[in-house]
């Protein structure tokens, strides 16, 4: 914990996702205004004491919004990786058990195939069979993670399979499976921490992505691409419309690589050394 906090760019990394994770989570019982409450007679009004960040053009206060919209996308971005880790995270250990068998090659060339549509394109697939929603956009994202951790988890997990404890393992009657939970998980869980901190980041712009493009979260759910679309049309009247999304988006993925950053260099053994 120290060394993380001495670290120069964990520290503002873990500021800046602190406070959007603080607002998703103070919007849980509390935002200025109602997002869902329409007021014409105070539309596209500039940062005010009223409203900090000004109003939208149905006069919706732009920092309630924000507030909501960061609770969208870190649920969904949160969920998405989730579901990347509990499905990638053991096909990779499966397949590092049998590498070479045709089990590994299933697995590998399903996460290529995964790999060769973009979330957007399985958004649209998905969207256009059960229609456009937060959820459909968690199990696009989702499944566009599975094969990263897939990957990471695989490439990690074989270079442990020659070292010397799994060896003695094997020589003690331990099974493939349980030599991956309890000797191979645990070694591999700092490179997925960092990973996973970076998917989280990509999560988060992807979920802005889709909703940008109608296929997120839908209305009147606050989403900050769904304000950014809004607002496209209405930049040159009222800049802060798009700005002060697009500066969410920005900190927020700025914030969460930062920290990954630094969690890196904190828990790469070669990195601590070089620092030593």
């Amino acid at each position: 914990m120290k060394g993380l906090l001495h670290n120069r760019s964990t520290l503002p990394g873990a500021l800046l996702t602190l406070v959007f994770a603080g607002a998703a989570l103070i919007s849980l019982f509390w935002v200025p205004y109602d997002t869902t409450v329409l007021n014409i007679a105070d539309r596209m009004k500039l940062p005010s004491l009223a409203h900090p960040f000004g109003t939208d053009q149905f006069g919706r206060d732009i920092l309630s919004m924000l507030m909501v919209g960061a609770r969208t996308s870190i649920a969904v971005a949160l969920v998405a990786v989730g579901i990347g880790m509990l499905v990638g995270v053991p096909l990779g250990l499966a397949a590092a058990a049998r590498k070479g068998s045709l089990s590994d090659e299933i697995i590998m060339r399903t996460n290529d195939l995964v790999f060769a549509f973009p979330s957007l394109l399985i958004a649209v697939m998905i969207t256009a069979v059960f229609g456009a929603s937060a959820l459909n956009a968690i199990i696009a994202i989702g499944i566009f993670n599975i094969p990263v951790f897939a990957r990471l988890t695989r490439g990690a997990a074989l270079t442990l399979w020659s070292r010397e404890y799994v060896m003695a393992a094997r020589v003690a009657g331990k099974g493939a499976a349980r030599i991956s939970l309890e000797h191979i998980l645990p070694n591999v869980t700092n490179l997925l921490i960092v990973q996973g901190t970076i998917q989280f980041s990509l999560g988060i712009l992807a979920e802005a992505g889709l909703s940008y493009v109608g296929l997120g979260a839908q209305p009147p759910t606050a989403s900050w691409g769904r304000m950014l679309a809004d607002s496209q049309t209405m930049i040159s009247l009222a800049p802060h419309l798009a700005i002060f999304p697009g500066m969410a988006i920005l900190l927020t993925v700025l914030g969460l690589n930062l920290l990954g950053d630094g969690l890196r260099d904190l828990l790469d053994p070669k990195l601590r050394r070089a620092r030593t």
